[in-house]
């Protein structure tokens, strides 16, 4: 083993599901528990987590049951998601104790993680929080979204739901640098909907706050729109239907206004026949192999100011449960993070 477990004298803590929501996730859910700093065993190494991130997704874990591609978050049992942290110790070639790694182990102050699980990544290129954010997941579903699944033409008309979000704020921009001729985006409250504009360079910006959201849609975009990028379902994916033009298309990412609440569906399914639109879901990791390719693109646009992110930071893991529950109702501006000491 190069490095020792041994010659560290702080504790371990984690963060454990508690116990499964019944209707809103509630900190009463979550249990911050304190354990030995775990060994690696051969092929594995120990990571010192700096950042982890809060997903709207892992709300769909801490129920007894999902649709979802990963497994269920068990009681009595620490959570996990995307993080990233220095190796700390390792029993595997290739990965030396100092390399800065990705995986999927956060919720936890330490992890063992499988070499083969962990990426060293390349923190002269971004810092390390950005590969949880616009290097990350979240950057490549904004991208998949809007190459693969429901690729931006030139000239078309964008709307983005959820845009002031982590995959939203950078799917918007990511649809101009392909071509779109117009991107408007949807926000909560005011404060919102102008950083859209002026952080990242939306041309409208729609406060859902406001109320009558399909009509604020068609004021900025009287034409309708050719393109949607839906993170909220519900009302959102509706107005879009109604907005969008003959041939329209619409990528499917989240709908977390139906997270934690029965909202209806979409009363006009209908014009999706007679405008013939095509709707097609987003699952990122089907996008995984394409990870190389989308980080050398990505990572220029950071590097020349074209692509701009923002974060929300909470500090501690025993904040992690209120961060979560903050992205469920909206606290953040960009991606949600909680930095580990």
């Amino acid at each position: 083993m190069i490095g020792t477990v041994g010659d560290m004298t702080n504790r371990n803590r984690e963060i454990r599901l508690a116990s499964r929501p019944s209707g809103p996730a509630r900190t009463e859910n979550f249990a911050l528990a304190e354990t030995e700093i775990p060994e690696p065993g051969a092929g594995q190494i120990l990571v010192r987590n700096t950042w982890m991130s809060v997903d709207p997704f892992m709300r769909g874990l801490m129920d007894a049951e999902s649709d979802f591609f990963l497994p269920q978050y068990e009681i009595g049992q620490p959570l996990y998601g995307g993080a990233v942290g220095e190796v700390v110790a390792s029993r595997a070639d290739g990965v030396p104790v100092g390399a800065t790694v990705s995986h999927f182990l956060g919720w936890r102050e330490y992890a063992v993680v499988d070499a083969a699980e962990a990426t060293v990544i390349d923190t002269g290129l971004a810092p390390a929080n950005a590969y949880l954010g616009p290097l990350g997941t979240t950057g490549l579903t904004a991208w998949a979204a809007l190459t693969d699944v429901a690729p931006v033409r030139e000239g078309d008309v964008v709307f983005v739901s959820a845009a002031a979000g982590a995959v939203g704020s950078i799917a918007g921009q990511i649809a101009r640098r392909l071509g779109a001729a117009k991107v408007i985006g949807s926000a909560g409250g005011p404060d919102k909907a102008k950083r859209l504009v002026h952080d990242f360079g939306f041309d409208a910006a729609l406060d859902y706050k406001r109320g009558d959201l399909a009509g604020q849609l068609a004021a900025a975009a009287p034409d309708g729109i050719d393109l949607y990028v839906d993170n909220v379902g519900g009302d959102h994916l509706e107005a879009a239907i109604d907005a969008m033009r003959t041939g329209g298309r619409a990528a499917l990412i989240g709908s977390i206004s139906g997270y934690e609440a029965d909202v209806p569906g979409p009363r006009n399914l209908e014009r999706i026949v007679l405008r013939q639109l095509t709707l097609r879901g987003v699952q990122v990791s089907a996008y995984f192999d394409r990870f190389p390719e989308f980080i050398a693109q990505a990572a220029g646009w950071l590097a020349d100011g074209s692509l701009r992110s923002a974060e929300t930071v909470v500090e501690g893991i025993e904040q992690a449960p209120a961060a979560f529950l903050g992205v469920l109702s909206g606290a953040n501006t960009g991606k949600m993070l909680v930095r580990l000491p």
